[in-house]
């Protein structure tokens, strides 16, 4: 739940899984703490292109990306600016916090990527707590280290995001916020004939009463085969 408004479930335990359901929001001022942690390393600054520039600086699967013009601000003033975003002082889009890595990486994703942006909005777990949320490919490696999370099973398309989990992961490992380095392993998606494993199409179906709800015998949800004889895990 790293987009506020998003992905909003009505309950606790409300889902398709067994037992309590972790958000990355409980983890919410870790993040935000690694990514003061990557400014004052030198690998994160505040950037202020808009959308639209950034994509021209970003380049192409053949061109290689331009450095932002505010790529070498001073940490200093990238951490008052980020406190400045934390505090609601500016505007979405005003300012995006960017890792700073290599605009020449034949890999997109390494291309300076996102790792925070402005939204004032109220988010479904935290309220209005938070006027800034980080990036799912940001958060994504240190909410799997801080639940102990050995290897993170991904889909195929999550390949050419790997290096980009890793590089935050070896960061927030050397900086003592965790205690170990997860791992990201993509594995070829498996579907069942007759039967929907969309996750919108399941939260559909439950939403629009199609059926009882996540426990329903009809879903494939671990809450729904148990009523079917499965025992939980």
């Amino acid at each position: 739940d790293t987009n506020d408004g998003e992905g909003k479930q009505s309950g606790e335990d409300v889902g398709p899984w067994y037992g309590k359901v972790r958000k990355t929001s409980d983890y919410f001022d870790l993040i935000y703490d690694a990514a003061v942690y990557l400014i004052e390393s030198g690998d994160a600054f505040v950037d202020e292109l808009s959308a639209e520039e950034m994509r021209e600086y970003r380049g192409t699967l053949t061109e290689p990306g331009r450095e932002s013009p505010h790529r070498d601000r001073s940490v200093e003033e990238n951490l008052r600016l980020f406190e400045e975003m934390k505090n609601g002082d500016h505007e979405d889009g005003k300012y995006v916090l960017r890792a700073k890595i290599d605009m020449t990486s034949p890999n997109l994703n390494m291309r300076d990527p996102v790792l925070y942006r402005i939204k004032h909005e109220s988010h479904q777990a935290t309220g209005d707590a938070w006027c800034l949320y980080p990036m799912y490919d940001y958060s994504h490696p240190i909410a799997d280290a801080v639940e102990g999370i050995t290897h993170s099973l991904c889909t195929l398309e999550f390949e050419d995001h790997r290096p980009l989990y890793d590089w935050v992961a070896e960061r927030i490992v050397k900086a003592g916020l965790v205690p170990t380095q997860p791992r990201q392993i993509e594995f070829s998606r498996l579907n069942l004939k007759y039967t929907v494993l969309s996750k919108r199409k399941l939260i559909q179906l439950v939403e629009d009463a199609h059926v009882s709800g996540w426990d329903d015998p009809r879903m494939p949800t671990i809450s729904g085969f148990c009523p079917r004889g499965v025992p939980p895990p």
